[in-house]
């Protein structure tokens, strides 16, 4: 189906919303969500582990379902949308990539640090000559000025990248911090630009319409915030929104309300809101999937989970550091308790 879209939306419920329900996604569940986003004309649709290719681990968190299992799932369900996959280049390998493509997935998300685009060239070059649509997709972006940015995302351009995001991670951005990314971006690579915003400063939607005033053009969302800390741009919201504006995404409201309300409500765990934690998340920087890891360490240590945030954004810790959340912890009760002593 070719449809006249102004911006393309890449829904990643099934990728980012990993994280949110602690990777426990079902083939049923990947199978039904894709279906219905395929109905509703999304035109990507990304499927991995919360960390992408690979990401299964004790460090990142166990899969219920081997993640092959859903992109395959996913690829058999739609007809026309594309299925995406994401691949952090020291997590995900190469074999991974051949398989996913084999599976049916078109387009490969390479991610790295924003600071680190220049690990990617390998996997890119493999995308492309695996025929698949491939992005760029700069993590943290609020962690470097942007003037480093444009240098790492025309990298990412001169390896081959068809699109280049700028990614907050975080959520930590503001909106004038976004047009001023994206503004420089637009001017200074010839590819598409991205955006991919998260929800922790409640500042998601006004990220994304700032992305989009400023020339993005690739927009990714998630239904029902359904995504790692306080979820991304919600996708249906979006989709309701950019048709008040005018701009034309080719997607059926109706039926995004629909999934969102009778497929994917059921599989939270609970709604997705700005809890203190995530709202830290923002606050202090700090990679959006480190929210469970970091509750989960403050009950086994008794401590507040919002310190070990916090400290962890003093630290700019970034995505793959996760075995530094518990050593943290373990730090702050060890002060507590020679505190208290």
């Amino acid at each position: 189906m070719t449809l006249n879209r102004d911006i393309l939306i890449t829904e990643v419920a099934l990728r980012d919303g990993s994280h949110a329900v602690g990777h426990q996604f079902t083939v049923e569940q990947v199978t039904q969500v894709a279906r219905g986003l395929d109905e509703a004309n999304v035109p990507y649709i990304e499927v991995t582990h919360g960390d992408g290719l690979g990401g299964s681990s004790l460090q990142y968190g166990l899969s219920l379902t081997n993640e092959m299992e859903l992109i395959e799932a996913a690829a058999a369900s739609v007809t026309n949308s594309k299925i995406a996959v994401l691949l952090l280049p020291g997590i995900g390998t190469m074999p991974e990539l051949k398989e996913a493509a084999r599976l049916g997935a078109k387009m490969a998300r390479i991610a790295t640090h924003v600071t680190e685009a220049d690990v990617s060239p390998q996997h890119i070059a493999l995308a492309k000559d695996l025929g698949m649509e491939t992005v760029g997709f700069l993590m943290m972006s609020h962690m470097a000025p942007t003037e480093k940015l444009v240098e790492q995302a025309k990298l990412m351009e001169s390896y081959g990248a068809d699109t280049v995001y700028v990614v907050d991670s975080a959520g930590a951005l503001l909106p004038h911090q976004v047009t001023e990314r994206i503004s420089a971006m637009k001017n200074s690579l010839s590819v598409n630009i991205g955006f991919h915003g998260h929800n922790n400063l409640s500042l998601a939607m006004g990220n994304t319409l700032a992305a989009i005033e400023a020339g993005a053009t690739r927009i990714d969302g998630s239904i029902r915030c359904l995504g790692a800390g306080a979820g991304n741009t919600q996708t249906e919201v979006l989709v309701a929104v950019l048709d008040r504006l005018g701009i034309k995404t080719g997607v059926d409201i109706y039926k995004m309300m629909d999934i969102a309300e009778n497929l994917v409500a059921p599989i939270l765990q609970k709604p997705q809101e700005i809890t203190k934690d995530s709202l830290v998340l923002g606050y202090a920087g700090v990679y959006s999937s480190f929210l469970l890891h970091a509750q989960r360490a403050a009950a086994r240590f008794g401590i507040d989970s919002r310190d070990i945030l916090i400290e962890l954004g003093k630290r700019n810790v970034v995505g793959g550091q996760e075995d530094m959340i518990i050593d943290v912890a373990a730090e702050i009760s060890k002060k507590k308790i020679g505190a208290g002593a």
